[in-house]
């Protein structure tokens, strides 16, 4: 879904694949932010940091490696009253491993979060937003998140200003938004997060974990 993505996820894809999670409800003035790919060390905590000062909660979509890595920063995550979810263990991309290889690392993610922070989730997000349908029905005990606005921090050509008004004009009440706290996306991420958080506090928003 990634390559070529678009800012705003079009109602047609949602339609198709109505038993994942794209959005929340709409009645409310809620964001719901999302963080893919860490934890990852200078980054991660001062995003941490940032989610603090605005009272703003967050999802943490972590890769089962990384966790490994650095648990302390997996810890913090939890400690802080955030929310985590599996991101497989080493990011698979659905579409070039086997049915096999890719529900044995999303095991092996969740064993990570048992092992190093005492905790499972019921929260899954396919890595590149690549889930085929076969995969789907072996992983049907999580819930699958996917998101109405890409930010498109992980994209090195995009400029911070314009990864900041493109994810403003995509975002809508009980938006599911997705960011990175990977070493790619942190010079846009510095930049427009914080403009985006103050922007729609400015606007009586809540920032809500899944």
């Amino acid at each position: 879904m990634i390559p070529g993505y678009l800012h705003r996820t079009p109602s047609w894809l949602m339609k198709a694949f109505p038993k994942r999670i794209w959005h929340q409800s709409r009645s409310e003035k809620s964001i719901y932010l999302t963080f893919d790919d860490g934890p990852i060390p200078g980054l991660s905590p001062w995003i941490l940091e940032l989610l603090k000062a605005y009272e703003a909660k967050g999802t943490f979509f972590m890769v089962g490696e990384n966790v490994a890595r650095y648990p302390d920063l997996a810890q913090q995550v939890l400690a802080e009253g955030h929310s985590i979810g599996n991101h497989t263990h080493r990011h698979l991309h659905a579409g070039k491993h086997s049915l096999q290889a890719y529900i044995h690392d999303v095991a092996e993610g969740q064993h990570a979060l048992r092992t190093h922070l005492g905790t499972d989730t019921s929260l899954f997000r396919p890595p590149y937003g690549r889930l085929p349908m076969s995969f789907a029905k072996q992983l049907e005990h999580y819930q699958v998140i996917m998101w109405d606005v890409l930010s498109g921090d992980f994209d090195q050509k995009l400029r911070a200003e314009d990864c900041l008004k493109s994810s403003i004009r995509a975002t809508s009440p009980g938006s599911i938004i997705v960011w990175h706290d990977n070493v790619k996306s942190e010079a846009r991420i510095r930049e427009a997060l914080p403009a985006y958080l103050e922007h729609f506090s400015r606007l009586g928003y809540k920032f809500k974990a899944l």
